[in-house]
């Protein structure tokens, strides 16, 4: 017969965190003669001994140490284990991750959101930000479960199912006091080569890394995310390819200036994805949701 229980472990978790018997008492509403006797009772059979007592202080032994240690393994476990039967009993996930690319604007969500939480409070909803292919990565990594708005064609190999949500447009833009804003003809290679670029990074970690408007060999300047890009092409810390609908006011307002290249940039579409064979009841209310709205437009967001 085992001696050690998921209780008693929960308890020595308790007392390592609390410090002492009446710290874990009050978190775990019991009284501390309740856990006094069960730490007792389980140094006893186990023939060890597993807290140093100091008045009412107390400090985990070395042989407490790994016990909990490993125990902490095993109470998880036990965590995910329930939150599965739960997830099967009810239909729906504990917990559903969203990943979007990083020039989207998680707030645009908050209307799905609301209506979200209408439905279900059994799902816990958690949003990521990627960049590029480091999207599509999390999705394949099982760090998402649902990506809204993924930019470019996903990795070959299959396990994902993708619908298209749109396409954005693309401006090239520099800051009014920036020397290429000055510059009468259409942009080209040798013009661009001489000034800095400023591209958001790939997020991915193991899948190859796009490189999107850099010239070979070019000085550039990496960002987390749109938004950051922005607003140094605004200060003028160097040029590239912004959404048209992202870069539109401040266009209009002068703050950035449009200039004509040789090579623009295309269209990007964009995808919503999710790996294949997956049906939770919460990953279903998100893709009929988002399909009844599909526009990528109204992901951007606005910088100002």
């Amino acid at each position: 017969m085992l001696r050690l229980s998921l209780d008693a472990l929960q308890i020595i978790d308790a007392i390592a965190r609390r410090g002492s018997f009446s710290g874990a008492g009050k978190e775990l509403f019991r009284v501390p003669s309740t856990i006094s006797y069960t730490v007792s009772k389980l140094e006893e059979e186990l023939g060890v001994q597993l807290f140093e007592r100091m008045g009412p202080k107390v400090t985990l032994t070395r042989a407490g140490q790994e016990l909990l240690k490993e125990g902490r393994f095993l109470l998880k476990a036990a965590s995910d284990l329930e939150s599965r039967v739960r997830r099967v009993a009810s239909g729906w996930e504990t917990e559903l991750s969203l990943g979007m690319d990083s020039m989207l604007a998680p707030i645009a969500l908050r209307n799905d959101i609301s209506a979200f939480y209408e439905v279900t409070h059994q799902t816990r909803l958690r949003i990521i930000r990627e960049s590029l292919s480091g999207t599509w990565e999390a999705l394949l990594d099982r760090r998402v479960d649902l990506l809204i708005g993924a930019a470019g064609d996903g990795p070959s190999g299959g396990g994902y199912t993708a619908e298209p949500m749109g396409k954005v447009s693309f401006v090239f833009a520099v800051s009014p006091s920036h020397p290429l804003a000055a510059v009468s003809h259409s942009l080209g290679r040798d013009d661009l080569s001489k000034y800095r670029a400023i591209a958001v990074s790939d997020s991915a970690r193991l899948m190859p890394v796009r490189t999107v408007g850099l010239l070979f060999g070019q000085e550039s300047l990496a960002v987390p995310d749109m938004r950051t890009k922005y607003e140094f092409q605004l200060a003028g810390l160097g040029f590239g390819f912004l959404p048209e609908s992202y870069a539109r006011q401040a266009i209009a307002t002068g703050l950035l200036a449009e200039k004509e290249v040789e090579e623009p940039k295309p269209d990007e579409t964009f995808y919503l994805a999710w790996r294949t064979g997956e049906e939770g009841a919460a990953l279903k209310w998100w893709i009929e949701r988002i399909r009844q709205n599909p526009s990528i437009e109204r992901l951007l967001g606005c910088p100002a």
